[in-house]
């Protein structure tokens, strides 16, 4: 059973990696109890991020669902309020489960309003405190985690669709960006403060940037750059030829965890230019595929000069299907005797609940 607050419409790295690592897990032979916001429960949007949905009321069906499906083992995947309901269920019924860490969120709340990070810190510790195991995207990340007090640590990655996202979608005529001033710097992803967008944006480049997607943020940078092409949200083939016709791909963050976008432009062939930060840090280092430091500007000239094709070979090092692997890999789910006895009682315990509710 996967648990997450995070999931279609929402276009995000974690629905991706979700969508891609259950599709995987099938084809591997594994059954999936899927439980998201579009199942039919009441929803309230999130604060500054109005895509996500927040489920309200769904502790009965859940429970339900947990009993008829009876897990092999739960993943957690996101500490909004179905992650939270999940995470009382079992801890309530002494059923063990994991969980993911996708989004650095004391540092993207800390970047919208005035709280510390500290405070985010506090909840998100206490909220995978009792995880079996906490899956993190990279060695940089776990490292981080630990000194803020995180036990149970271990590295989930990522994957990329190599044959979707492919050099072959390059054009002499640069396909999306015909007409436009070379060389092409591309940003992808959601346009909102934490991504630090604006510092891409800021840079004096000669040729064109260009920015793919939507945010809070969207409206706000198109009114203040002028001298940017902004094209909103691309999916698909799309997408990938936007991956495939830029020169660079320049990606600002300073929180994310990964970054799949990097590998998607990597299996297309253009360079990647990042900051020294979680993500491009375990990524890029030893390979000829981007180049990272502090200076912006700096990092992307010299992705001008990097061969394409080295580029496009670092990313057939990163599947779904080894992505997939690792995950089942760190759910360790419940051996079967001990499994046998945990739903003799969890069923119990949920029959006589029940009762309770009837009569109540």
């Amino acid at each position: 059973m996967i648990v997450t607050d995070a999931w279609e419409p929402q276009v995000n790295g974690v629905v991706r990696t979700l969508g891609r690592t259950i599709k995987e897990l099938k084809d591997m032979g594994h059954k999936i109890e899927l439980v998201t916001p579009a199942d039919g429960y009441y929803t309230l949007p999130l604060p500054t991020y109005s895509e996500i949905k927040l489920a309200i009321g769904a502790r009965a069906d859940i429970e339900h669902r947990f009993e008829v499906f009876e897990p092999e083992a739960v993943h957690i995947a996101t500490e909004g309020t179905l992650g939270l309901t999940a995470r009382r269920i079992c801890i309530e019924n002494k059923f063990p489960f994991s969980t993911s860490y996708h989004t650095q969120y004391p540092e993207y709340i800390s970047a919208r309003f005035p709280i510390p990070e500290s405070w985010g810190y506090a909840y998100v510790r206490w909220f995978h405190e009792m995880s079996g195991r906490v899956m993190v995207t990279t060695r940089t990340m776990k490292e981080l985690l630990e000194s803020k007090g995180f036990k149970n640590l271990s590295i989930w990655s990522r994957g990329v669709d190599i044959e979707q996202f492919s050099p072959s979608l390059r054009t002499e005529d640069r396909g999306p960006f015909k007409g436009m001033e070379g060389p092409i710097y591309l940003y992808v992803g959601r346009v909102s403060v934490e991504k630090n967008v604006e510092t891409f944006l800021k840079q004096n480049l000669k040729g064109t940037k260009v920015v793919v997607g939507e945010g809070p943020a969207f409206e706000d940078l198109k009114n203040r750059f002028k001298d940017t092409v902004f094209l909103g949200a691309k999916f698909g083939t799309e997408l990938a030829q936007c991956y495939a016709n830029a020169d660079v791909f320049v990606f600002p963050s300073l929180t994310d965890t990964f970054g799949l976008v990097i590998l998607e432009a990597m299996a297309t062939g253009t360079p990647i230019a990042a900051f020294d930060a979680p993500g491009p840090r375990d990524i890029l280092p030893g390979t000829k595929a981007g180049i990272i430091g502090n200076d912006l500007k700096a990092n992307i000239e010299a992705a001008l000069k990097l061969d394409r094709e080295e580029v496009a070979k670092t990313a057939q090092n990163y599947t779904w299907r080894a992505c997939a692997q690792e995950f089942f890999h760190n759910l360790d789910p419940v051996p079967l005797m001990e499994r046998r006895k945990i739903w003799q009682r969890v069923k119990s315990a949920l029959s006589l609940k029940r009762k309770r509710r009837i009569i109540d």
